[in-house]
């Protein structure tokens, strides 16, 4: 079993205990939980790599094309930004196709497979509490904030999108401090690596599993073919969605990972 597949194993048992649990404060805890296991995979990996000799056989960085949904779908725009909100928070550089129906995700292939049991499971998260929201209507008389500074009442169009904005907003905060928190541990975890010579030097985590992420860059620009950049969103909801965006922030506080296998199977964002 690979390093990635443990470190899975060990998401898959620990979330598997948030499901029982019927507490918010216990739910945001298990997320902030499998990302700092994430990171923390990150950086055990990226020691051990550097421990072999670059002339040895270890991981190279690789991309892969992940399917994020068919032609049109308006839900794209924002699965992109979750997958880009994740993959940044894992190490991963991402090209966004430009009508979003899919990305593609230079990094590890051990971070990829983290990465991607992440999204997996927080895009169904996404779109499940989403659906349960707005079939309960409280949108109906809620109003939001234009990109031009009007006040509006909510369509259920509009209602969604404001719920996916709170809920991304919200995520890409647990997630970013989660990723904060290892880093600080690992900026004082002396480690021992090895050099292209038969010589070692001591260097720490922090700065090891930095390394890593600049070669998966300098492996981005060789690779990449992408021109321009991509704009994200581009609907009339601005930041101030109202009760629409509190309910998709309060969503993603009490977000819980399912078993990352299971969603990798059939869940949206995990083709290709």
């Amino acid at each position: 079993m690979s390093g990635a597949d443990r470190v899975l194993d060990r998401i898959a048992a620990l979330l598997a205990k948030a499901e029982r649990t019927e507490h918010a404060a216990e739910a945001e805890v298990y997320l902030a939980k499998a990302q700092a296991i994430a990171t923390q995979a990150s950086v055990d990996l990226a020691v051990a790599r550097a421990r072999t000799a670059r002339r040895e056989a270890r991981e190279q960085p690789t991309q892969r094309t992940v399917t994020i949904g068919e032609r049109g779908k308006r839900a794209n725009t924002h699965l992109v930004t979750l997958f880009v909100t994740v993959g940044h928070c894992n190490g991963l550089q991402v090209d966004v196709a430009h009508n979003s129906t899919y990305v593609i995700a230079y990094g590890m292939p051990s971070d990829l497979e983290l990465a991607g049991a992440l999204f997996g499971s927080l895009a169904t998260q996404m779109t499940a509490s989403a659906n349960a929201w707005l079939a309960l209507g409280e949108w109906r008389e809620d109003t939001y904030i234009s990109r031009d500074g009007w006040r509006k009442p909510h369509t259920a169009q509009t209602a969604r999108a404001a719920f996916y904005r709170g809920f991304i907003e919200r995520i890409g905060r647990r997630l970013t401090q989660a990723r904060e928190e290892v880093m600080a541990q690992a900026e004082t975890t002396v480690v021992e690596v090895s050099t292209d010579t038969s010589d070692s030097r001591t260097t720490t985590g922090a700065l090891v599993l930095r390394a890593k992420e600049a070669e998966v860059r300098s492996f981005y620009r060789s690779s990449s073919s992408a021109r321009g950049s991509w704009s994200g969103y581009s609907g009339s909801v601005s930041r101030h969605g109202g009760a629409a965006s509190n309910a998709g922030r309060t969503a993603a506080a009490n977000a819980r990972l399912s078993s990352p296998r299971g969603i990798s199977a059939k869940g949206p964002g995990l083709a290709g």
